[in-house]
Order: structure tokens, then C-alpha cells, then sequence
């Protein structure tokens, strides 16, 4: 930002570290990124210490799970002794930066701004006073039957975990999924053609062009190593929204419990939701199996960029990052492909190009702990135990964000009538009764699933 020097403090750093920094450096600015859920809450903690130690300096907001109505209803109310401002990307925050500190329009810049975050709050405020959910007991006798539960269930080829070291890149390279890889660069449009779009086709190509030649310099030169971690587990559901998983010698000797939330808007002739509908209910007579994955190409990643950082090449710093975490998105679309084929085998004569992985058009789901059909964070800290994921490299911080960053993990289930949804909004009853499931205080289960709670 012209002149200013930036501070990276790094990931995970805890609120008093980033004030007492701030104090130290007599920073101007403070900026704040967040890159999944439980990031948010912990944004307000830092507002609402800067406005008990009365610091009287901008903040900024960031990142993957951050939102202008977010910081608008839930972070600048905590902090009045200066402007919180939303920043959609980095690329914004050098206009940001500069109204903030010219003398001649800071003023009016943080009016305007102060005006639009009043006015976001009021319009949340009426849209909040018409959302509606239903009794939690009624989502519950609302759930998916019938039809789901009757299908013909495949045993997978194996039970337990199987470890994949130092899985080849290069076969992972046709799972790319690009589009998203531009959207990181403010660049909107669906690969290939926003190769040929009018305004940002050439700034696409370019940005393309440049992603191959490091990619193939990653791939040669072994810079990154991806690894793999996938396993197997005989599973019922118990009551309406738990499954429990048993070890390979069947439902006498159970092993872990996952814990799942129900959609509870209204559904009107249509099912009220949880991943537990998808596994069949242990009165059913049936053992059913359900599966886990940690896949990760960032080992090597954080290394990479580090030392373009040293260059003051920030482009390619940025760009090896986005390439890893492109990396291991296609690394987890190809180890559901062969689960699906190979290691599951319930639809080994599958035959689906890369557009139609991209479009979902297979058999079976891999939903994420952390994501809409599943927005419990914590349950990441059940399949990571489940899976030992330690062992190929990929740990959990304190707020349950996996690290390497270029990671993903997940549940895979293979019921022909699995679709992915988002559980919406729930009520504190549903909240108090997975704290119960799982055995810990509701006032940490609240906080935690605050993002979807009414």
C-alpha cells in the first residue's frame, strides 16, 4: 500500500498477540481474515478488546467466511472508537487503506460507511423477524423414510484406513477444477471460455499461462507432496440425527458416534434434512458403512511461497497457494472417484468426464465438517481421531482450521439418494441437544454454531 510497511502476523494468532503488536509497531491499521466459521466469532472478540483497551484505530475484515452483513451485524456494534470496514479481497484494501488515511476525506469516507452498515443492520433486522423454523421435534418426525432407507448397500472392498504417501501430481492434474482458481483473482467466468471473455480474457489468459509454468516447475522439481488418508466403517443410525460406527466386527463393539444437525425451516411436503438420514437406523436390521477422508498437496506450499515472499514476489507467492489449494480440491475429486469405483466399489462401471465431477453427477456425496449439510466444525476433531490423519501431515488448529491450508477433509456416504443441502437455520434447542450428544457445555455448542442460529 505505497509506503506503508504490512505486519503478517501469520495463521491462528491469538487476540492479545495482534493488540500487543499493534502497540508495539504504533501500527495505523489492523486487519483481520478469516477463513472458516469459527474465525467469525473470534473477530468480534478482537472488536470488542479494542474497544475495552480503547484502541482508536481502522479495522478490516476479510476473508472466505467474512461478509459486509457479517461485519455490519456482529463486529462494528463492538467497536465504536473507529471505522470497521469489510474488504472483499486484497486487491481492495489499497483504495481502502488510502480513504482511510488521507486526512482531506477520511471523514466523509467513514460517514458513508457507518451509514451503509446502519442501514444493512436494519434490513437484516426485518429479514430476521420473517425467517421462520419449526419445532425441532417436528424436524426430527420430519425426516427423510421410505425409499431412502431401501436400497441395496455395498460392503467396501476393505474396512479401516489406507494411507496414500506421496501421491502423484501428475494424475491429479485433469481434476483441476479452474474456475474457482479465477475467481480467487477477482476474475468471474467459467473456464475455458473466460479464456476468450472480452473484458478479462487476455488478464486470464495471462494469469492461466503464468499457473502452468509454475504448476509444471511444482510438479518437476517435486516442490509440493501430496498425501492421502481415506477409511471404511460399518455404521447405523441411532436415534434421529447420530450415526455410530463400529469397529469390522460388527454392532457389538461400537467404536465412535458422529453427530449430525436437521434442517428447520419449513419443508412443506418435502423432508426435513440430516446426513443421519442417509445411513440406515439401526432398527432396520441392516448394517450400513459409511466412509472419511483427509486428502492434502499443500506439504511443501507454505515453503514455496515463503521464499517468493523473501523475493518481494507477493504474485507468485500468491500464486503458488491458490495452485496448492487447486491441487488438493482435484486430489479430493479423485479419491471419491476411485472410492466410488475402486475402494467402495458401488458404482465401479462409472464413466464421467471432468465437467461432469465438476457437476456432481455421481453416485454418493462428500460432505465437509464445516459446511452447510454439516456446520459443526468440531465433528472434524471425530474423523481426524477416526482416521489418525496425523500420520500423512495434516493437523487441526484450536478453532478446528486444517493445517496445511491446502487440505480437505470429509465424510463420504453412498446412498443413491444422498444430495447435498444446507441445514439453514436453527434454534438454540436443537443447539443444547447436540451439546448434549456430544457431551459438552451448550454455552460452547452456541457459540460455536452461532453462524446459523436464529
Amino acid at each position: 500500500c505505497n509506503n506503508y510497511e504490512v505486519i503478517d502476523l501469520g495463521v491462528m494468532v491469538p487476540c492479545d498477540k495482534i493488540l500487543q503488536t499493534a502497540k508495539d509497531e504504533n501500527v495505523d491499521i489492523i486487519g483481520l481474515s478469516g477463513l472458516i466459521t469459527p474465525s467469525l466469532d473470534e473477530m468480534v472478540h478482537v472488536a470488542s478488546e479494542m474497544q475495552r483497551l480503547d484502541f482508536n484505530l481502522p479495522l478490516l475484515i476479510g476473508g472466505a467466511t467474512t461478509s459486509k452483513a457479517h461485519t455490519a451485524v456482529k463486529i462494528e456494534q463492538n467497536y465504536s472508537n473507529n471505522s470497521t470496514i469489510y474488504v472483499p479481497d486484497a486487491s481492495r484494501s489499497v483504495s481502502v487503506v488510502s480513504n482511510l488515511l488521507n486526512s482531506g476525506n477520511q471523514e466523509e469516507y467513514r460517514r458513508k460507511i457507518s451509514e451503509e452498515y446502519e442501514a444493512i443492520r436494519e434490513r437484516t433486522a426485518k429479514r430476521g423477524k420473517k425467517r421462520k423454523t419449526i419445532a425441532y421435534s417436528d424436524a426430527n418426525a420430519n425426516k427423510l423414510n421410505g425409499e431412502a432407507l431401501d436400497y441395496d448397500i455395498v460392503k467396501p472392498s476393505f474396512l479401516g484406513n489406507r494411507v496414500f504417501d506421496d501421491y502423484s501430481l501428475e494424475d491429479l492434474l485433469d481434476y483441476i477444477d479452474w474456475t474457482p482458481f479465477f475467481i480467487t483473482w477477482q476474475l468471474s467466468g467459467k473456464y475455458p471460455a473466460i479464456l476468450e471473455d472480452e473484458k478479462v480474457g487476455q488478464a486470464a489468459t495471462d494469469l492461466f499461462n503464468d499457473a502452468q509454468t509454475m504448476l509444471r516447475q511444482i510438479i518437476d522439481e517435486k516442490l509440493f507432496t501430496a498425501k492421502a488418508i481415506i477409511g471404511f466403517w460399518p455404521a447405523q443410525r441411532q436415534g434421529d440425527n447420530d450415526v455410530t460406527l463400529y469397529h469390522s466386527n460388527g454392532s457389538d463393539s461400537p467404536m465412535e458416534t458422529l453427530h449430525f444437525l436437521r434442517q428447520q425451516m419449513p419443508k412443506g411436503d418435502l423432508p426435513n434434512l440430516s446426513l443421519a438420514d442417509y445411513i440406515a437406523p439401526a432398527d432396520s436390521g441392516k448394517m450400513d458403512y459409511i466412509g472419511g477422508f483427509v486428502v492434502t498437496a499443500g506439504l511443501g506450499a507454505d515453503e514455496l511461497a515463503k521464499r517468493y515472499e523473501k523475493d518481494n514476489d507477493d504474485y507468485r507467492a500468491i500464486l503458488a497457494k491458490a495452485l496448492a489449494d487447486r491441487l488438493a480440491e482435484a486430489f479430493a475429486e479423485r479419491m471419491h472417484e476411485r472410492v466410488r469405483k475402486e475402494f467402495w466399489g458401488y458404482q465401479s462401471d462409472e464413466a464421467l468426464s471432468n465437467e461432469d465431477l465438476i457437476a456432481e453427477k455421481y453416485q454418493g456425496i462428500r460432505p465437509a465438517p464445516g459446511y452447510p449439510a454439516c456446520p459443526d466444525h468440531s465433528e472434524k476433531t471425530t474423523l481426524f481421531r477416526l482416521l489418525d490423519a496425523d500420520r500423512i501431515g495434516v493437523t487441526l488448529t484450536e478453532s478446528y482450521a486444517m493445517w496445511p491450508a491446502a487440505s480437505v477433509s470429509g465424510l463420504y456416504f453412498a446412498n443413491p439418494n444422498a444430495r447435498y443441502f444446507s441445514i439453514g437455520r436453527i434454534d438454540a434447542e436443537q443447539a443444547d441437544d447436540l451439546a448434549q450428544r456430544k457431551g459438552v457445555e451448550s454455552a460452547a455448542m452456541r457459540k460455536l454454531l452461532a453462524p446459523v442460529m436464529d
